[in-house]
């Protein structure tokens, strides 16, 4: 059996989905490429999280097409592959229909950057992505919404921003690994929340909500202490 380590890595970060809280059903899916082999495994199509196990995840390469494994792939599949093909800093990938990020997508807006809980880990607002158009849902819609993903990053650094909305649909996260892309899915959830709660107890107490906005060097001094050059949060390796 091809990618043994890696098909229990993936399969460990499907089944943390659900424990999260991200996943309801199968509303999700997680995978890791192995960029060495060009080969990535993703969860099944549509197969109950207690049905799970690192043998029937699949493995495929980065076309979208199936190398090894007896089940479909997710029908994300082909989102997962143009983002690998795309940003090749990007190890693995999360898609989850989580409540509070969805709502963002579905009302077509960022979520803005309110506190330092967001600016540890984005750098500035979780973006949305425009929808898709009927012409592109019907030619390829999955491929197309990693196409609109990668449009709506031009200018903007992936590694820095580890996940985006797509319009009416819902959260993608990435990161190094499979691991890091469940954590900054549950990033994305928590962060969804807090600004949705910010925004109404702004409207409540008749405050504008451009003042409840991190300024810029909050932003940068929570980011960079993680994530810069001289960053000293955590302990040393």
């Amino acid at each position: 059996m091809m990618l043994k380590e890696l098909r229990e890595k993936v399969y460990e970060a499907n089944m943390d989905l659900p424990k999260h809280g991200l996943v309801v059903f199968t509303w999700g899916n997680a995978s890791e490429i192995d960029r060495d082999k060009g080969l990535f495994v993703i969860k099944p199509s549509g197969v109950d999280y207690d049905e799970l196990s690192p043998e029937n995840m699949v493995v495929c390469d980065l076309d979208g097409k199936v190398v090894e494994g007896d089940l479909n792939p997710s029908s994300d599949t082909a989102t997962h592959a143009y983002l690998y093909r795309s940003w090749e800093k990007v190890g693995g990938i999360v898609h989850t229909h989580s409540s509070a990020a969805v709502s963002w997508a579905q009302a077509g807006r960022d979520i803005p950057c309110y506190g330092t809980t967001q600016a540890d880990y984005f750098y500035g607002a979780v973006p949305c992505m425009r929808g898709l158009t009927e012409e592109e849902i019907e030619e390829a819609y999955e491929l197309n919404t990693g196409k609109v993903i990668v449009e709506g990053f031009e200018g903007k650094d992936p590694v820095a921003l580890p996940g985006c909305l797509v319009r009416n649909h819902g959260p993608f996260s990435w990161g190094k690994d499979a691991a890091a892309a469940v954590y900054h899915a549950v990033v994305m959830e928590q962060v969804a929340t807090m600004a949705l709660h910010t925004e109404q107890i702004c409207a409540t107490a008749g405050k504008p909500i451009e003042e409840a906005l991190a300024p810029q060097y909050l932003l940068d001094k929570h980011y960079m202490r993680k994530h810069g050059p001289n960053a000293y949060y955590g302990q040393k390796k």
